[in-house]
């Protein structure tokens, strides 16, 4: 066969199996496989029969198949927590036969060092009509919340959210009482005024891939409950947070820069509690950084600078467009009485 034929499927999968991997960097300067995709997908250099080969591994989506995702959470060897608070918890998880562990043939029990994780689980036990409704398959509409539905109806309902003590969580890690070990950079408690935040990993981020860094910046002041609470007079305290957040970054994780973060909050937010999300620019943008979901710390900063009017305008005053799912209670009890009432109208 010459060096411009492919090969045949099945002689693919028998090339494959003969790659022997030469350890050699494609894109860094590490002696480790080259990945992309948050660490879902890995190139390989080698040969094959002396030839040079590139082998591009990715993992397949999820199949639709009930009886294989039956058997799913029973095929799980392994284990490796990575936290809990209230009815959340989070892990990494090898999957296959407890007693077939290709990455410790030896037998030895070195804890992390050889387990080699394929699924990151996020459990949520007990569970709510809320969470079922979150994490379910449904339509999804582009919503604009003009200020008037902002005042009248979304800022009642966030009230609301925060009085069936939804938060009741976040206090307990910004106090002390949760979550303790997860913090990986906080000012001292109640010392820093309004300054005052921790940093803790994001429940999607496995805690080790740079790349795909995650982080939330947990703000103490409890006034601001969202970005429509932002107002010129905050500018300031935006922008010495924003320092504040990339220093602890790049200070608690040496090889990523000031200029390798992406600083957000989401609009509409899951909690009503303010909060940053520090990614870093190499992570997949997926649809928690998608339009409609996510605005940039920098943006909101120069909307409020460019703003006219005194420190108590605000970003309450504009229009927001932003996505919502059918199942949502904001779009079943607001948004969509709102357009049926439009299209009766005309």
């Amino acid at each position: 066969m010459s060096a411009s034929t492919p090969p045949s499927p099945v002689s693919t999968a028998t090339h494959t199996a003969k790659l022997v991997y030469l350890a050699r960097p494609l894109l860094t300067s590490s002696p480790k496989p080259e990945t992309d995709q948050a660490g879902r997908r890995t190139s390989m250099y080698g040969t094959i029969d002396g030839q040079p080969a590139l082998l591009v591994l990715e993992r397949a989506p999820f199949p639709a198949s009930e009886a294989y995702l039956g058997r799913l959470p029973r095929s799980l060897a392994r284990l490796r927590n990575l936290g809990a608070n209230d009815v959340y918890s989070w892990s990494m998880a090898r999957t296959g036969s407890p007693d077939h562990d290709g990455d410790n043939k030896s037998g030895s029990n070195n804890g992390d060092d050889d387990f080699f994780a394929d699924l990151k689980i996020n459990l949520i036990y007990p569970c709510t009509e809320t969470h079922v409704k979150k994490y379910s398959k449904q339509g999804v509409r582009f919503v604009t919340e003009t200020p008037d539905i902002y005042s009248k109806q979304i800022r009642p309902y966030m009230q609301a959210k925060r009085e069936q003590g939804r938060l009741n969580w976040v206090f307990n890690i910004i106090e002390g009482r949760t979550e303790v070990d997860d913090v990986i950079y906080r000012t001292k408690l109640g010392e820093a005024g309004d300054e005052g935040f921790l940093l803790l990993p994001d429940l999607n981020w496995d805690r080790s891939t740079l790349d795909a860094l995650h982080l939330l910046a947990l703000v103490e002041r409890r006034d601001i409950w969202s970005l429509r609470d932002l107002r010129k007079k905050h500018i300031p305290w935006l922008e010495h947070m924003r320092a504040k957040l990339v220093s602890a970054t790049t200070s608690t994780y040496p090889t990523v820069e000031p200029d390798q973060l992406k600083l957000y909050v989401h609009y509409q937010p899951t909690y009503y509690h303010f909060h940053i999300h520090i990614v870093h620019v190499a992570l997949e943008a997926g649809a928690t950084q998608a339009t409609g979901k996510a605005v940039g710390l920098d943006s909101i900063i120069e909307t409020l600078k460019a703003m006219a009017g005194g420190d108590e305008a605000g970003m309450d005053g504009l229009s927001m467009t932003y996505t919502l799912g059918e199942a949502s209670e904001l779009w079943k009890d607001v948004f969509e009485p709102i357009k049926k009432c439009g299209q009766a109208s005309q």
